[in-house]
């Protein structure tokens, strides 16, 4: 089965600026592709390249197995949901949700019965009547993903379509997109800086980071094996801790804390460890520390203390006393710690480190 979509070698500047490079992307049919990365890391410009609304000015694309390098938008089989509804006011749901299809000529019976299936399938169908200003900001986030599902396209494009809705909406959305995927298959590009929306939506995510890709790989590989510094500190909330360390011998040294190191270390590196990997001890701890602050968020809470020279977070169960400055001895999780470059921040592979 050909690729739902391709890049090769796939570049954009602007004159003498660059902003991607070398974009080599080879998505499956029926994956759901997220394009995640920090303001201005070149996500929104790829996917308005995958669009044709941006030109390429470097490498190929290729839709479907069709090489679509060159041609208008119109030509690419796509359906695209941008941030913005872009809804026709005067105009019903129903009417919005056909349009593309009224502009296409398709028979009336046909066009009605697709209107009713994709507007059940959103759960939106009692609207059908109602105008836009009518609805709700998630109501008009499914018309506008309506508008998008009637076309049966190659390929769907999610430009950020959560991003102007409150956190609660932005959960229920989420949830239902995750569901129409599952129900239609479809292959979806979808773009967003929350890397939650990420690591929940993707069957497979791009970190991108300065027009140049860093990672590309499943939400669990992302999170669980980051391809550098950048990646471990962009994915998760919170992030994961780097510490600055020294190897000395057998020994792992990070300021006053010193614990085993694995064969084959270079003398400096940096040190990852997400914040769940850092548990209250049970018997002898790892590390004794003072916090400097605790944040109660219900469930957990989250304890930070100073590590050579660094603030490190502690993911916690239960609650502690904000105010508290009493030790906490702290134990590592077993194989939970990452390795990566001192210079570069390139991930070390070592057996015997998590990932």
């Amino acid at each position: 089965m050909q690729p739902a979509l391709e890049t090769r070698g796939l570049g954009k500047s602007y004159g003498a600026v660059e902003v991607l490079r070398d974009i080599d992307i080879e998505m499956a049919q029926g994956e759901f592709l997220v394009l995640v990365g920090p303001s201005g890391c070149g996500k929104s410009t790829l996917l308005n390249c995958i669009a044709g609304l941006e030109e390429i000015t470097a490498g190929s694309l290729m839709i479907g197995g069709r090489d679509v390098t060159q041609e208008p938008p119109k030509d690419r089989d796509i359906a695209m949901v941008f941030q913005s509804y872009a809804l026709y006011p005067t105009m019903s749901v129903g009417e919005n949700i056909g349009f593309g299809m009224k502009i296409r000529k398709v028979p009336k019976v046909d066009m009605d019965a697709k209107i009713l299936q994709v507007a059940t399938l959103l759960q939106i169908d009692h609207l059908l009547d109602r105008n836009p200003s009518q609805l709700s900001g998630g109501q008009r986030q499914r018309v506008a993903m309506g508008r998008a599902l009637v076309r049966d396209p190659k390929l769907f494009l999610f430009d950020e379509p959560l991003s102007n809705l409150d956190a609660k909406l932005r959960v229920e959305m989420r949830a239902e997109i995750k569901r129409l995927h599952k129900t239609t298959g479809a292959s979806i590009v979808y773009v967003t800086h929350d890397q939650i929306e990420a690591m929940t939506l993707a069957s497979r995510i791009v970190v991108l980071k300065g027009g140049d890709i860093q990672q590309i790989g499943t939400p669990q590989e992302i999170y669980d094996r980051p391809a550098n510094t950048f990646v471990a500190d962009f994915m998760g909330s919170p992030p994961m801790n780097i510490i600055p360390a020294k190897v000395e011998g057998a020994r792992l040294v990070m300021g006053d804390v010193t614990l085993a190191a694995p064969a084959g270390l270079p003398d400096a590196v940096q040190v990852g460890i997400r914040p769940e990997h850092l548990m209250l001890a049970a018997g002898k701890p790892d590390l004794q520390v003072t916090p400097t602050m605790i944040e109660n968020t219900g469930a957990e809470c989250y304890l930070n203390f100073a590590l050579n020279g660094v603030t490190v977070t502690a993911r916690l169960p239960g609650r502690m006393d904000e105010d508290s400055t009493d030790v906490v001895g702290l134990s590592v999780a077993p194989g939970a710690l990452n390795f990566f470059e001192a210079e570069t921040g390139m991930r070390i592979d070592l057996r015997g480190a998590m990932g």
